[in-house]
């Protein structure tokens, strides 16, 4: 062949995963409507769209959770018909889901290795279980001790453990459902040379994200799925932010998490809520902050700086050791979560399916629970009122499904999440905790919680707002305290931070 020849034309790899036509739908209700889906080999996929979209169905349905009602999957050019998680499994197929599939009660070693535990002689070989879930870990740039019991670990450590699991099946294709949603800055980075060490061993991953950062950090491709269907495929250095989101909700969003000076704000009036000297054995130190009526007080950090913990004490979760809790001035006396929400106090718990929702339970009572004391009339639940608050909650947060009394297990993400905050609007709380309120939603959904809680507090409510997302917390926040070790090492005016750049760096303590 001369220098001049032209080469022959590069014969095309046969693709990792092709699902063509893909329908799915659940009473009646279709979710998935003639999806096709490409995955390369070694190619980093993002899967976009808004909650209800479909993501999270199509990948059940390659990973052998659900089964199609129409359409063909092959996997490396051979058609396949999963019938459970299993058959996935074997020709190669991982995946870390959002809500995640752990037994809090074993360790990490046991949880990577849950179903297929190394054995010797018949028997489980711990040791060998502990090392090789240690030599993952460690593969993953991560330290945690492998038999450390996961319920005494944080959340973000139980998705690190989640990934683990996936990796220790030797997949050949990765699907990540918001793998970072509860991950720190430095925990994100060291999951993204991971996928850049997996890529370049040939291992194809589908990444879905929210967070716009993240695809345009590490994916080759994007697809867009909106009502069902594909409305967008392009490669990621073809399309820009704006069109992804415009794809995504449908309509062009500008200015979605921009900061609004609230001028209901006068700096006047005494605390609602103060904290003075609190300790506990929870890791909170000597944490003192005040909380007004109608603000919004952001508290940022590290994982493990204290933020959750400080919301567990507030609430009654946990007890301090020292220290004081006032509201209007008052000891408020909260040794339980029981007294916490009589005295006008309610928290959104960082993980609402574990611990914000009765997930096999219809929408309607999982709205209602908080509220059952004042719907009852000599000792039964007056269904008529639960009937209207119910409707009124889910009108007020937009809350989309088919049917109140549909299992909230069934709603996307994005809407679970209305419910667990619209069960807690019911009782008309004085003062609001919301631990990660907007993890693992899309950027339409996020703004309406945004603005949701916006109005919360022009009512007069106090809020507190816990969030990993600093782009969120400085959209939403009045003030930000910066908590590392347990207690406050800065309290901030949202006028004095100029970006989220600035804030890491206060947050990391540079």
């Amino acid at each position: 062949m001369t220098a001049d020849a032209p080469r022959p034309a590069e014969a095309p790899s046969t693709p990792a995963i092709e699902m063509t036509g893909i329908e799915k739908g659940f009473g009646g209700t279709p979710v998935l409507k003639g999806v096709d889906f490409t995955l390369e080999v070694g190619e980093v996929h993002a899967l976009a769209g808004g909650n209800g979209a479909g993501k999270s169905t199509l990948m059940k349905i390659l990973q052998g959770v659900h089964r199609p009602d129409g359409g063909t999957i092959r996997v490396a050019g051979r058609e396949v018909a999963f019938s459970a998680p299993k058959d996935a499994e074997a020709v190669g197929i991982g995946m870390v889901f959002q809500e995640f599939s752990l037994v809090p009660t074993l360790t990490v070693a046991r949880n990577v290795f849950l179903n297929h535990e190394p054995r010797r002689f018949g028997l489980i070989d711990d040791a060998a279980m502990v090392r090789r879930a240690g030599e993952i870990l460690a593969g993953m740039g991560v330290d945690l001790d492998p038999t450390a019991p996961l319920h005494t670990l944080s959340t973000g450590y139980w998705q690190l453990t989640e990934i683990a699991k996936a990796l220790a099946l030797d997949a050949k294709v990765l699907i990540m459902d918001e793998p970072t949603a509860s991950l720190t800055k430095t925990e994100s980075e060291a999951l993204f040379a991971l996928i850049e060490r997996l890529k370049g061993q040939g291992v194809s991953i589908v990444y879905i994200s929210h967070r716009m950062e993240e695809i345009y950090r590490i994916c080759d491709r994007i697809t867009v799925l909106r009502d069902g269907g594909v409305v967008m495929t392009e490669p990621i250095a073809d399309v820009t932010p704006e069109r992804i989101v415009e794809a995504i909700v449908g309509r062009q969003m500008e200015n979605a998490l921009e900061w609004e000076e609230r001028a209901a704000l006068d700096g006047e009036g005494p605390p609602l809520l103060e904290v003075r000297n609190l300790t506990a054995a929870n890791g909170v130190t000597d944490m003192s902050f005040s909380l007004r009526a109608g603000e919004i007080l952001g508290l940022a950090g590290l994982m493990g700086s204290g933020r959750t913990e400080l919301a567990r004490l507030i609430f009654g979760i946990d007890r301090p050791t020292s220290g004081q809790i006032l509201l209007r001035g008052e000891a408020a006396g909260i040794t339980n979560p029981r007294i916490a929400i009589a005295k006008g106090i309610a928290l959104v718990p960082e993980d609402r399916r574990l611990q914000g929702l009765v997930l096999t339970h219809a929408v309607r009572d999982n709205l209602l629970l908080p509220a059952l004391g004042g719907l009852t009339r000599a000792g039964f639940v007056d269904d008529r009122s639960g009937d209207g608050l119910a409707a009124r909650l889910i009108e007020r947060l937009q809350i989309r499904l088919s049917s109140p009394k549909r299992p909230v297990n069934l709603l996307s993400g994005g809407n679970q999440q209305k419910v667990v905050i619209g069960k807690w609007l019911g009782r008309d709380p004085d003062v609001l905790i919301l631990d990660e309120p907007t993890a693992g939603v899309d950027i339409g959904t996020k703004t309406e919680i945004i603005q949701r809680i916006r109005e919360l507090a022009d009512s007069g409510k106090a809020v507190i707002v816990i969030s990993s997302e600093l782009a969120e917390l400085l959209a939403v926040s009045d003030r930000v305290l910066v908590l590392r070790r347990g207690t406050v090492t800065a309290d901030l005016d949202r006028r004095d931070i100029a970006d989220e750049e600035s804030l890491q760096l206060a947050i990391q303590g540079v």
